[in-house]
């Protein structure tokens, strides 16, 4: 497990270098009254955009409900919230659904990173 953490970390350092090809984007879907939105926000949010995967992938937020902007395309709509949806140069490239804590967040969000520069 360890040792796997250490790849996704490394391969992760590596993936602004690979991905520069790929212009990355995070999607947060959220919705007013979401606990687990607010637990993203209070756990997650203030660091993000100061870390690898921020600066890889910056965040945009969207609202559950509100139209898709036109200039993405999903793979299907979000149900959940929060819902983060990894983009590459405006196309889906994957997802998390629901928010499971940092402790798991964070290595899952690094593996959509890297598999998403290997492409």
């Amino acid at each position: 497990m360890a040792a796997r953490l250490l790849l996704s970390l490394l391969a992760l350092a590596l993936a602004p270098l690979r991905a520069a090809a790929a212009d990355l984007e995070l999607l947060m879907f959220e919705q007013p009254g979401c606990v687990y939105c607010a637990a993203w926000d209070q756990e997650i949010a203030p660091q993000y955009p100061l870390t690898t995967e921020g600066k890889a992938a910056p965040l945009r937020r969207l609202q559950l409900r509100a139209p898709l902007p036109p200039d993405l395309a999903l793979d299907r709509p979000p149900v959940f919230t929060p819902t983060f949806v990894l983009m590459a140069d405006g196309v889906e490239t994957g997802r998390i659904e629901g928010y499971p804590g940092a402790d798991f967040f964070w290595p899952l969000l690094a593996g959509l990173i890297t598999e998403a520069a290997a492409n």
